[in-house]
């Protein structure tokens, strides 16, 4: 309106009343004001006020200032209804992934919530970080509230920290500091949250909300994470720098000739450089040097190799267990059993049939008899062809064992990278000076020492110190590693 003044497109303007011209004594008399130098004027028909009159201006100002006094008053009064609401447990908010919002009240999505779950399992149970459940999520095509394919590590935060999915409803989370500008804020204790705990159905337990919460300020204290999205990579947040303590990060480079380079360095280093004193006297930096990823996994590999001897039962174990949840069990008895049942109602329809036509009973009895016979009998015969389909599988089944087993066989033998295992059976890694690295595995009592040696004439030198190393095996077993790249193979003591 005010460029349209400006343009000249109109020579008055009529407002039934000031409130509904500015509810901000400020606004009323800096556009009338503004205006007014244009040669435009406002008429206010019920107060009667015209701003080109010579004392339109000190009546504006008083009924402006009445005017928004009314607007707090207003206001106030629909932030006292609307708490009073959130404490009697109304919902205010839009729909969102797992719960849909109907008349102040939230319900379950089904599809949503198994998409939250999916979240809460691949953080916590697999070691996840967020930004790779993102990228699962995106790349599985999974859709989120919003119905896009818009997944980020924010979003999947957003969800691993939100308390609605264990049953619990927090309100108030903002506030409107200033009535006049209507402006939102996120509320930091400036107004007491409404919390209200068991409101609705949750989509998780507590439990394993209240894990989430913790595994989440777990790595959030981690050297180097940020924001809790720590474990991005399998051995994120694992390995420890022996000379100053802080966590080594993932890195990767990309050659001139286009070679992918990944390696762990220590944050201190990356950030400061070597060890030294800056100049406000601090120390800072790392002298430890970077570990490549293939050496990492190189060493891990050898390790779970010679760690796990009884690879066998391993895998019989998995393969049991698969076995037993896939519940292979022969149905040829359930076929026979169903097939018996049919012919037993199909004999008591017949039978049904002879008593109506030699009129033993009505037709209103035999209507009511047979529809319940009927009814029977296709229940069976459905459950019979569930068991004849179900009959059919066993062989695909096999041949899904069969593929797991081999996928084990090449895990536990240090032949296959898996994230998920090393993720979740290394404990940590410590890179100490000159390379040596202690390794800690869970379920594993044991440390494992490793060195990494680089150029031929210190691998010679390195094997030759540990020639009168007696071979006997004690509660510390020593693996020395050398990486695939020296063309050297381990020594072990």
């Amino acid at each position: 309106m005010i460029d349209d003044a400006k343009k000249k497109k109109f020579d008055l303007i009529i407002t039934k009343e000031i409130s509904r011209f500015a509810r901000n004594t400020l606004d009323s008399i800096g556009y009338t004001r503004e205006l007014k130098l244009m040669g435009i004027g406002v008429i206010f028909m019920n107060d009667n006020i015209n701003t080109l009159d010579p004392d339109s201006e000190l009546r504006l100002t008083i009924m402006s200032s009445i005017a928004q006094e009314e607007s707090r008053k207003t206001s106030e009064r629909v932030k006292w209804g609307q708490r009073r609401m959130m404490e009697q447990g109304v919902v205010f908010g839009r729909d969102m992934l797992g719960y849909d919002v109907r008349g102040g009240k939230l319900y379950i999505n089904e599809k949503g919530a198994e998409t939250v779950r999916l979240i809460y399992h691949k953080f916590l149970n697999e070691g996840k970080g967020t930004h790779v459940i993102a990228k699962e999520l995106y790349e599985a095509g999974i859709k989120t509230s919003t119905y896009m394919n818009d997944w980020s590590y924010t979003v999947i935060l957003r969800i691993l920290k939100n308390e609605k999915y264990c049953g619990d409803l927090i309100q108030q989370k903002t506030y409107t500091p200033d009535y006049l500008s209507h402006s939102k804020k996120y509320n930091k204790g400036e107004v007491e949250f409404v919390t209200i705990r068991n409101h609705h159905e949750p989509i998780i337990s507590r439990e394993i909300f209240e894990a989430t919460q913790r595994e989440l300020k777990r790595r959030k204290n981690l050297h180097g994470a940020k924001n809790g999205f720590a474990n991005r990579y399998a051995l994120s947040g694992k390995i420890i720098c022996g000379v100053c303590g802080s966590s080594f990060i993932h890195r990767t480079k990309i050659s001139k000739n286009g070679n992918k380079n990944e390696c762990w360095v220590c944050v201190q280093s990356h950030k400061y450089g070597r060890e030294h004193i800056n100049k406000n006297n601090e120390k800072v930096g790392c002298s430890n040097g970077s570990i490549k990823e293939k050496d990492i996994r190189s060493i891990l590999q050898q390790i779970i190799s010679s760690a796990l001897t009884d690879q066998n039962g391993i895998t019989d174990s998995v393969i049991a267990t698969v076995s037993e949840t896939m519940n292979f069990k022969s149905n040829k008895n359930n076929n026979t059993y169903f097939e018996n049942e049919i012919k037993k109602v199909e004999n008591k329809m017949q039978r049904l049939l002879d008593l109506y036509l030699s009129e033993d009973i009505g037709a209103s009895d035999y209507r009511k008899t047979y529809d319940r016979l009927k009814s029977e009998h296709k229940n069976l015969l459905q459950n019979l062809q569930k068991e004849k389909v179900h009959g059919t599988i066993p062989e695909d089944n096999e041949k899904i064992l069969y593929d797991i087993k081999n996928y084990v066989d090449l895990i536990i033998t240090g032949k296959n990278w898996d994230e998920t295992f090393y993720r979740n059976i290394v404990k940590k890694i410590i890179i100490n000076r000159n390379r040596e690295i202690d390794i800690y595995l869970n379920l594993i009592p044991y440390k494992f020492t490793s060195k990494i040696l680089c150029g031929k004439s210190e691998i010679n030198k390195y094997i030759r110190n540990n020639e009168i190393v007696s071979n006997q095996v004690t509660s510390e077993p020593i693996s020395v590693s050398v990486p695939l790249s020296s063309g050297s193979g381990i020594v072990k003591r």
